[in-house]
């Protein structure tokens, strides 16, 4: 995570060099760096599961031209946890202030986050291999089976950011880390 970080700081135009100079500024400086280290992350995540909920969306209408319309309903499920959790990480404010606040931020409860980062994209190979078996049973006795695993599975990515999100809002508890 250290080297999204570096990007970000990599890139700062001389103005900011120069601001970053200026007594108290920069740690304002190195908060918004954080904030935007974050939100490139978020956007990351939020386009991997962008990939698998057009896969989903694949599915059913694949579902449909083979005569399998009973679980298109049962494969939307799915498809809208995704998009909830893809609407929910874009969407969101990037780096809640008072969490990198550079003077109040300690590196075990930053690294706490980067565990929760990580996570999710975990998540999102966990996806990718239940729509893989979605993909293989259709037209099978499994089918059912593999669509309430993909649902699941969907949930919990939705349950893995909106624990990131408390970690972010309410502060760290490091004995909950994903």
């Amino acid at each position: 995570m250290s080297d999204l970080f570096d990007r970000v700081t990599a890139n700062q135009d001389a103005i900011r060099k120069l601001l970053s100079k200026v007594p108290g500024f920069n740690g304002y400086i190195e908060r918004e760096n954080r904030r935007a280290s974050d939100k490139i992350l978020r956007d990351a995540v939020a386009d991997r599961f962008e990939v698998e909920w057009h896969r989903i969306s694949g599915l059913q209408t694949e579902l449909i031209s083979t005569g399998g319309l009973e679980w298109v309903d049962d494969l939307e499920r799915a498809a809208i946890k995704i998009r909830q959790f893809i609407d929910r990480i874009r969407h969101a404010t990037y780096g809640y202030a008072p969490f990198f606040d550079a003077i109040k931020i300690r590196e075990e409860e930053l690294a706490t986050v980067y565990q929760y980062d990580l996570a999710l994209m975990d998540h999102a190979d966990q996806l990718s291999r239940a729509i893989d078996n979605v993909e293989a049973s259709l037209g099978t006795d499994g089918l059912p089976a593999t669509i309430r695993n993909l649902t699941s599975t969907a949930q919990q990515s939705l349950d893995a950011y909106n624990k990131r999100s408390e970690v972010i809002m309410g502060g760290i508890n490091t004995e909950k880390t994903p």
